[in-house]
């Protein structure tokens, strides 16, 4: 008898976090995965980082700390957005998380009603239309393909906003394709929701610094957006440090007070280490993210000239995160061993139990027709698992 409640039955369960635990058990069984499944820097936490943590265990911040998070952790977020993006928020206008994933949802939550019509472009993060219908809101998305660099345009948005419309959630850089808006991109967009002052955007923008065009543009900086434009971000992909779980939203004094009120009843304020582990992130050297974003675009380099060397593949060129989207429907209908491909989903699992590569089918992405590969792993790795990929293909017919 399922006793689950209806919110809960009408998720669908994590796909990137699926993968990773089957290649996991590939593993313990003995098998030499290589794992292109995970969305998380394979560096280690940068060594002041850990030093600050070590520090404030000695110093004895084990007691619970404001929902919005610790004073000093907001005005280090405060003095980073003016920095390095030119937006002027007062600490009050911050609210600290248990990671991005949760300032997300929080946002989502506090301005949701049953249905709301959320805009989602596809590809997506995988969470994201699953929040909508958490807080029974309706993902309305909207498809933007391999030959538009993933990027929808404002005509398409124009089209998906209606009289019920709330909000739409832009990702940029994005996961899953690493495409990147520009500057003149935004302003496009938010000529079209001027227009239309009743929706709000929800701007993840957690893998900021992971760029490879230059400076990274948020829509928060075009005039008139700043006020209707919640950003979510974090310490997870920059720094590192995607277990000390600490994410914060930016906005509007009367977003961030509802999160807080919601936050207030079921987590409280995150972790206390994990914060000022936070803080000396923002307000240390930047050194180790710059390096780390070097080593990424070395990678990216590298598997863009590779997966381009694969038959069947279609490939862009990612601007910013660490994950390739190549389109492979090419090899639909094609059969090995007794195994046909009918989806994406299925060829990343004949990849994964013939290639022994973790990927991640399209599917739950909104992109049916591609398959993610995340580049956060050695030069090694990526030149083996492109080698495994190319061998086990060619077996399809």
């Amino acid at each position: 008898m399922n006793q689950l409640s209806d919110r809960l039955n009408s998720l669908s369960p994590s796909a990137t976090l699926a993968m990773s635990q089957k290649s996991a058990e590939l593993k313990a069984q003995g098998v030499d995965v290589i794992n292109l499944s995970v969305g998380e820097p394979d560096f280690n936490t940068p060594d002041h980082i850990k030093e600050a943590a070590k520090k404030a265990i000695d110093e004895n911040y084990s007691r619970y700390s404001p929902v919005s998070g610790y004073p000093a952790l907001r005005n280090a977020i405060v003095a980073k957005l003016k920095n390095e993006n030119g937006l002027e928020y007062a600490a009050t206008q911050i609210s600290c998380a248990n990671g991005a994933k949760q300032s997300v949802c929080n946002t989502i939550l506090v301005l949701v009603n049953p249905g709301d019509e959320v805009i989602v472009p596809a590809p997506y993060w995988v969470s994201y239309p699953e929040m909508v219908k958490l807080a029974e809101g309706v993902p309305v998305v909207v498809p933007a393909g391999i030959e538009q660099n993933f990027k929808i345009t404002p005509a398409q948005l124009e089209a998906a906003i209606t009289p019920k419309t709330k909000a739409l959630i832009l990702c940029s850089p994005s996961n899953p394709t690493g495409s990147v808006y520009s500057a003149e991109e935004l302003a496009a967009l938010a000529a079209v929701l001027e227009k239309h002052p009743q929706v709000m955007v929800i701007a993840d923008e957690i893998y900021e610094h992971i760029n490879y065009i230059g400076r990274h543009h948020s829509i928060a900086q075009v005039p008139g957006m700043k006020e209707r434009t919640i950003i979510v971000n974090g310490v997870s992909k920059a720094y590192a440090m995607t277990g000390w779980r600490i994410g914060f939203i930016a906005g509007p004094e009367w977003v961030v007070k509802a999160v807080n009120k919601l936050q207030g009843q079921y987590t409280s304020g995150p972790c206390s280490v994990s914060q000022k582990a936070a803080e000396a992130a923002y307000t240390g050297t930047q050194a180790p993210v710059e390096e780390m974003r070097q080593a990424f675009q070395r990678r990216r380099d590298l598997i863009v000239k590779l997966a381009k060397e694969v038959p069947g593949f279609e490939v862009n060129v990612p601007e910013g995160a660490f994950y390739l989207f190549p389109k492979c429907s090419s090899y639909f209908g094609k059969s090995a061993d007794g195994r046909k491909i009918e989806t994406s989903d299925d060829l990343a699992m004949y990849l994964l139990e013939v290639g022994h590569v973790a990927c991640v089918g399209g599917t739950s992405f909104g992109a049916p027709d591609c398959i993610r590969m995340s580049y956060a792993t050695s030069d090694e790795n990526i030149v083996e698992a492109i080698r495994r990929i190319k061998d086990a293909l060619a077996r399809l017919q």
